[in-house]
């Protein structure tokens, strides 16, 4: 499949990147010691700043340390994210300027992760530190789609979450392409098993049929 865009933003926990085991070791740790019974697997909520996942979990008196804490183990669980397929040789084609990294995750973990996992660190990196409101909230896109200078009806967005894929569509971008078998449950425009083959050179960007999933 053939679409045109002008730029590319990508979420980068599960799309670009593999960190689940080390955002679990770091949310188990944190539980023992704030909200004990709490799974990160079973809490639905990926793509979802930290920040706003703890302010749910404890009391207001606490919030700080706690966020300091999360913030705290997550950067020294950094070292075990790895590059998911396709992620390394798309990067490395993209031109300058025309794609960006929208994450959740704060300022100092965004750029852990991409290193950690031997990806670029773009200038116009977008984390949960630049944006009032993250995810399923329209920001985090609006704000790369800004970065880039591009309207956010001309980029495409590459997400695995579903509150990643509401805050695409509440930005208006113009394509919102799913990642992995969890997009299946979002409403995602269209879904690929990876990011293995796809290709953009500024004007086109080319989806393989043998990595759709939908």
């Amino acid at each position: 499949m053939k679409f045109f865009a002008s730029g590319l933003l990508f979420d980068n926990d599960g799309v670009l990147v593999d960190s689940h085991a080390a955002a679990k070791a770091a949310w188990d740790s944190w539980a023992l010691e704030f909200s004990p019974g709490y799974d990160l697997d079973k809490a639905n909520n990926a793509g979802r700043r930290a920040e706003d996942m703890v302010r749910e979990l404890v009391a207001a008196e606490v919030f700080a340390v706690a966020n300091d804490r999360i913030n705290a183990l997550e950067q020294a669980s950094a070292h075990l994210t790895v590059a998911l397929g396709g992620a390394r040789e798309l990067l490395a084609s993209l031109p300058n300027g025309l794609w960006t990294v929208c994450t959740s995750a704060n300022a100092n973990l965004g750029r852990a992760r991409l290193l950690a996992a031997g990806l670029p660190v773009p200038n116009q990196l977008v984390t949960g530190d630049d944006v009032a409101r993250g995810k399923p909230h329209p920001d985090p896109y609006l704000l790369g789609a800004s970065r880039l200078g591009f309207d956010p009806a001309d980029c495409v967005v590459f997400e695995d979450a579903i509150a990643g894929v509401q805050a695409a569509e509440a930005a208006g971008v113009g394509l919102i392409i799913g990642v992995s078998s969890r997009a299946l449950a979002s409403a995602a425009d269209i879904v690929v098993r990876d990011l293995a083959g796809i290709t953009f050179d500024g004007d086109e960007l080319v989806i393989p049929d043998s990595i759709r999933l939908r």
